[in-house]
């Protein structure tokens, strides 16, 4: 670990006294990806296991943790990797070719690893101090939680649906709205223990089986004030605290922006493990009512090619925006509005594109593609399901950029 983890004082914070723990800061970016590449076949085999139980199961868990991705952006304060953030796309891109639903999990628990660095370091002591592996969930809509100021802390209620590995965490991360009698006073992420809130039992999808995203409920839950991070960036003297120690330039690159890149990388993944599928499909097969080599008919050809065309074009516009993004805070820079609604832009055309990708395979698959023991009938039904996201609804995230792009203005709390 760095000197300045072992020092008494950061920034005026007091540091807490860090356990023995095991470490994965010597792991660079080339190793983590061998490892998420090593994972593949296995993701492959335990895939249909995941969807049956309708959560990531404890084998693909312990696997995973085995490798130590899952703190892949964890600062190395805490042992974890700290990767540079195209790595947000790569390494689920990796994990997705394997399974998509694993992958989603996974980005999930490790991008909490990332947001928890923008938290007080008490409240990162009180839920890495024991255990820097300890899983996080979260529910993201504010105007799902509400929450009134009490002595010490907030009070808060709410049902948050889409609270993907919830089955495997041990914490959650629960987006609200501050209150002051009826007016509207912060929008804020509260961290909140597993017997705080209840876990509902409605996950029964079409797709994405495997990620356990259930909704989770809770009723007048006293959050103490440390474990409260506003998230209201447009308030006067907004300040995230975490980050008066962890200074490294991928914990200032704004959720606001970014929120649909590691999950976009992940369609991304099942999109080319559909490819890849197809590929093998294909070079293994005669048709059967013509004998033909499927290899040799020129449509199969051309839908391989444009498939793996629009795969290789969502991958990379978004790698280069994390790229571009990592740059732009290196060098001291910031961004804005128009900018911060061209990466939510790319990223929804990005995962539009791969679901193209998926749908062209698909349909040339035929009758091949309806069976439950396809793979390829499962990475449809994931990217279908994955791309219901709010993050990838292009009626949502495109007007935005057409409204800031025109002269218009856009004005929330959170961007």
């Amino acid at each position: 670990m760095p000197d300045s983890a072992n020092s008494n004082s950061d920034h005026g914070q007091a540091v807490p006294n860090k356990a023995k723990r095991p470490s994965f800061a010597h792991v660079d970016y080339e190793e983590a990806c061998r490892r998420a590449r090593a994972l593949i076949p296995f993701l492959k085999h335990r895939a249909a296991a995941m969807e049956e139980a309708t959560q990531m199961t404890i084998e693909v868990k312990s696997a995973i943790h085995d490798t130590g991705l899952f703190r892949y952006m964890q600062p190395k304060y805490w042992g974890g990797m700290e990767l540079p953030y195209v790595s947000m796309v790569d390494i689920n891109d990796l994990l997705a070719q394997g399974d998509a639903s694993a992958a989603w999990t996974f980005t999930n628990l490790a991008g909490h690893h990332r947001l928890l660095t923008l938290w007080p370091m008490q409240c990162q002591e009180e839920i890495w101090g024991e255990d820097p592996d300890i899983g996080i969930a979260s529910g993201i809509a504010y105007f799902q939680g509400r929450a009134r100021q009490v002595d010490g802390g907030l009070e808060v209620s709410g049902k948050w649906g889409f609270s993907s590995a919830v089955d495997v965490s041990e914490w959650n991360m629960l987006a609200c709205i501050v209150y002051d009698g009826e007016k509207p006073v912060d929008w804020v992420m509260c961290m909140i223990p597993r017997a705080d809130y209840e876990i509902i039992d409605d996950w029964q999808t079409l797709g994405m089986r495997g990620t356990g995203s259930r909704s989770v409920r809770c009723d007048q839950v006293f959050v103490p004030r440390h474990r409260v991070q506003s998230m209201a960036v447009a308030l006067p003297g907004h300040e995230f605290a975490g980050l008066k120690v962890h200074q490294n330039p991928i914990y200032r690159i704004p959720l606001s922006a970014f929120g649909g890149y590691g999950i976009g990388g992940c369609m991304v993944g099942n999109a080319q493990g559909a490819l890849d599928e197809m590929i093998e499909h294909v070079q293994q097969r005669s048709t059967a009512y013509t004998g033909a080599k499927m290899r040799d008919i020129q449509s199969v050809q051309y839908r391989i090619a444009l498939a793996a065309g629009k795969i290789d074009a969502a991958r990379i516009w978004l790698r280069h925006d994390c790229m571009q993004a990592n740059d732009i805070v290196n060098q001291g820079g910031s961004f804005d509005t128009l900018t911060k609604h061209r990466y939510r832009r790319n990223a929804t055309m990005a995962v539009k594109m791969a679901t193209e990708a998926v749908d062209i395979l698909h349909e040339m698959a035929g009758a091949n593609g309806i069976y439950d023991s396809a793979p390829l009938q499962r990475r449809f039904r994931d990217a279908h399901a994955a791309a219901g996201h709010i993050n990838f609804s292009m009626d949502t995230q495109l007007p935005g950029y057409g409204l800031v792009a025109l002269g218009g203005a856009f004005k929330s709390p959170t961007f």
